[in-house]
């Protein structure tokens, strides 16, 4: 049962039952009073953790934001790239979220602390002044009464006339002092169930706005969640189909590891002990080196280098070999040594120990010592053996009977193309339709003799036992180069092109194969088999590198996003001629372009020229000698610039009047530029590389490169002729990149600035435009006109 009401009327009885109910009302108003006390505690400790947590998560996302993942390779894919700027991303939504519980917390503060705090104050406190004062007159006017009874009746008349009204006074003033109390007892356990409880609904109303905006950032943030959880899965998949490949050479380099070693630019190198000769009385020691050597210009290198302390590397010595000599164990206290002679060093001796006698014999034959063995120090890379599997009339019934079945049968088959057959099988499918006698005996569409899984197997080993990937050795460093950088669109552009320069029956199998993969990722719904998929599992299918390194199974990656471009773009890339003028200036580089070279402020000639090579520029002085010999060739391109093997490519660094950029690209895109007319090459270069001016000073026109140059230069057309650019009407234009003017004649801008009234301007690659009414010059390929 709860409180008994107080009546008014029994102030005046005061009965021991209407002081009862005064205690109780009371003692609810002192417990409502303690628990108000500790809320508004707990309340205080509620908004210390919040700050503490507001503390903790950011602090957590400064962790998320500052850390940056290193990738193997020089380039990293679109799915990557979104990996590691994921971390950013959670890093704002932190933040984000952290915004909204500061302002919770504030809440807190304001809509449940001081409320009741106030009400603690004003409304208990006010109680308890009125209580204290009740209990006063209560024993004053009890106290006043027994002495007023304690009188004598003998007093005079007039004495106990004034003490009658006297006490009738003071209980007149304790009844009305009796009144407002029980008043106030009555009104504050009204009142507390407002004053109380709004302060709690208003708390609660800034937690839930706290978990709405929470709701809402999830919302903001869950389409950015799957789009991350497709980059993380698409990752994953690549990830396994990689370390398939890279276990695979593992496996094969512990079985034969003298036959996988790489081709070196060094006809010798590994490590050696030289002796160190020190005077008599402390003998010698023996410290090991890193060698390296060069026959061609006899030139030796050695490092020192120890792997116990560190891997602590020392200075190296650089000197040119006159002979070697074998050393006995007669003339030495030691096995498999030998002597060295230095040609700028007369009379200089250096004796050498190898780690075994077959390395010893291999480093002498290498030096021009004696007892040389037969095969060279730096074993060739192996070629892969040619199969049977050839691309011929029967291959491409191979492929169509196959491809025919699998349509027919098992296009919805769940992991079609990533679920392999047993081997065994697959091996005796392959044996009869590689069988000319057999092949056409073989019923793969209405035959349950052979699984789907079977017949898409039989298939991959096909086209994986080809002499030579379907996409080439010489064109796999091209197909690479695009899918490792630029826009969407420039991506297929280049690829387009690639694919047209493919011999024609690969060109005509690959036609087919992609088109049966775009009819199997149209029924992923059924099959799970997305382009991403299709992907790893056709990359290292359909194109493989020349030499099987870790450096090139790290591409592998890239093999999948150009099959996958393959499949997305089918009916354009195999139904239509490249564009060789595509329209838009893009760059293939992941950063902004560089901005064209700035013409010299003096009259005359420009210092520099750009050249036109695949993506990138190549700037040469204008006295520089187009093909250097090989003796100014920095060491680490010598090789390359002869190589058919693709290499990495250098890319161009900030612009700048004083940069040259070396350039290290495969010489298989170059040789194009060699067998295209000389139009037809200009507008090719062009499209590749639209930072560059399409025309020249008039200096001579660069000649194609010659058999001892570099092979990635390409030659203008044959009639170069001094012309200003081709004028841009007065328009709008908006910006692309970002840039910041490194000269007070250049506009600075962010991404998506909107140029007013820009015109061509006299230097080449610029522009002139209007920004914030400020006029000034505008690199041509950091905006798109509008």
């Amino acid at each position: 049962m709860g409180l008994q009401p107080l009546e008014f009327s029994d102030c005046y009885l005061d009965s021991p039952w209407f002081r009862e109910r005064i205690r109780a009302h009371e003692a609810e108003l002192e417990r409502t009073n303690k628990f108000i006390k500790e809320l508004i505690k707990d309340g205080k400790n509620l908004i210390a953790a919040t700050k503490s947590l507001s503390v903790a998560q950011r602090k957590f996302a400064h962790s998320l934001r500052d850390f940056k993942f290193e990738f193997i390779g020089d380039a990293v894919t679109d799915d990557e790239r979104c990996i590691d700027a994921s971390l950013r991303e959670f890093s704002n939504f932190l933040k984000n979220l952290e915004e909204q519980r500061e302002i919770m917390a504030l809440s807190v503060t304001e809509t449940l602390i001081k409320p009741l705090e106030k009400f603690r104050k004003e409304q208990l406190g006010a109680v308890k002044e009125e209580k204290k004062k009740f209990d006063k007159e209560t024993e004053k006017n009890y106290s006043l009464i027994d002495k007023h009874l304690n009188l004598s009746a003998k007093k005079k008349d007039s004495h106990l006339q004034e003490a009658d009204i006297q006490v009738e006074q003071n209980r007149q003033h304790f009844y009305e002092l009796s009144l407002e109390y029980v008043c106030k007892l009555q009104e504050i356990q009204e009142r507390k169930k407002f004053e109380f409880v709004e302060p709690m609904l208003s708390f609660f109303q800034g937690m839930f706005t706290f978990y709405h905006q929470g709701h809402e950032l999830a919302k903001d943030f869950n389409h950015y969640k799957m789009e991350l959880q497709i980059n993380i899965q698409n990752t994953r998949n690549r990830f396994e189909g990689t370390r398939s490949e890279v276990e695979e050479l593992m496996n094969k380099i512990r079985q034969n590891p003298k036959d996988h070693k790489r081709a070196s630019q060094f006809t010798a190198e590994g490590y050696l002990y030289v002796q160190e000769k020190r005077p008599a009385p402390f003998g010698s020691s023996w410290v090991k080196h890193y060698c390296m050597y060069r026959k061609a210009a006899k030139k030796f290198n050695m490092i020192p280098f120890e792997h116990r302390s560190g891997g602590k590397l020392g200075d190296g010595e650089v000197f040119f070999l006159k002979e070697c000599t074998k050393r006995h164990t007669d003339s030495i206290d030691r096995r498999f040594c030998f002597d060295i002679e230095a040609a700028d060093r007369p009379g200089v001796s250096l004796t050498m120990q190898a780690f075994s006698e077959e390395e010893r014999k291999q480093w002498l034959e290498a030096l021009g010592g004696k007892e040389a063995l037969s095969h060279s120090f730096n074993t060739a890379v192996i070629p892969r053996p040619e199969g049977s599997a050839q691309l011929d009339k029967l291959g491409f019934t191979i492929i169509r009977k196959c491809i025919s079945a699998v349509e027919t049968r098992g296009i919805n088959d769940q992991g079609l193309y990533r679920v392999v057959g047993v081997s065994s099988k697959v091996q005796r499918l392959l044996s009869m339709l590689m069988d000319v006698k057999t092949c056409h005996e073989v019923d793969l569409e209405n035959s349950a003799d052979w699984e789907v899984k079977t017949i898409t197997s039989a298939l991959k080993q096909y086209l994986r036992s080809l002499p030579e990937p379907l996409m080439t050795y010489e064109l796999h460093g091209d197909f690479i180069v695009p899918a490792k950088s630029g826009s969407p669109e420039s991506r297929v552009n280049a690829i387009h092109f690639l694919v047209h320069k493919l011999p024609e029956k690969n060109k005509e199998m690959l036609d087919i194969l992609v088109k049966h993969l775009t009819n199997v990722s149209n029924h992923s719904k059924q099959n799970l088999m997305t382009v991403a998929n299709l992907g790893v599992v056709f990359g290292p299918t359909l194109m493989r590198p020349q030499e099987e390194t870790v450096a090139a199974l790290m591409d592998l990656k890239f093999q999948n996003i150009v099959v996958e471009i393959l499949i997305e773009n089918h009916e354009k890339i195999f139904r239509t001629p490249p564009d060789t003028t595509f329209p838009e200036p893009t760059c293939l580089s992941a950063s902004p372009p560089n901005a064209p070279p700035r013409q010299s402020k003096r009259q005359g000639q420009r210092t520099k020229r750009p050249v036109a090579v695949y993506n990138l520029c190549l700037e040469l002085e204008d006295g520089d000698n187009p093909n250097p010999s090989k003796e100014d060739t920095p060491t680490s391109s010598l090789d390359s610039l002869s190589s058919p093997s693709p290499v990495t490519a250098a890319l161009p660094g900030p612009p700048g009047p004083d940069k040259n950029h070396l350039l290290a690209d495969g010489g298989s895109f170059g040789d194009w530029a060699s067998t295209i007319p000389g139009q037809t090459r200009s507008s090719m270069v062009q499209w590749l590389n639209p930072q560059s001016p399409t025309t020249t000073s008039s200096n001579p026109a660069v000649t194609p490169p010659s058999s001892g140059s570099s092979p990635f230069l390409f030659s203008p057309p044959a009639t170069v002729v001094d012309k200003p650019p081709e004028s841009v009407s007065s328009r709008k234009a908006r910006a692309v990149y970002p840039c910041e003017a490194e000269h007070s004649s250049e506009l600075s801008f962010e991404i998506g600035a909107i140029f007013e009234d820009v015109q061509t301007s006299r230097e080449p690659g610029w522009l002139e435009g209007t920004l914030n009414g400020k006029r000034g010059l505008i690199p041509q390929n950091y905006v798109k006109l509008l």
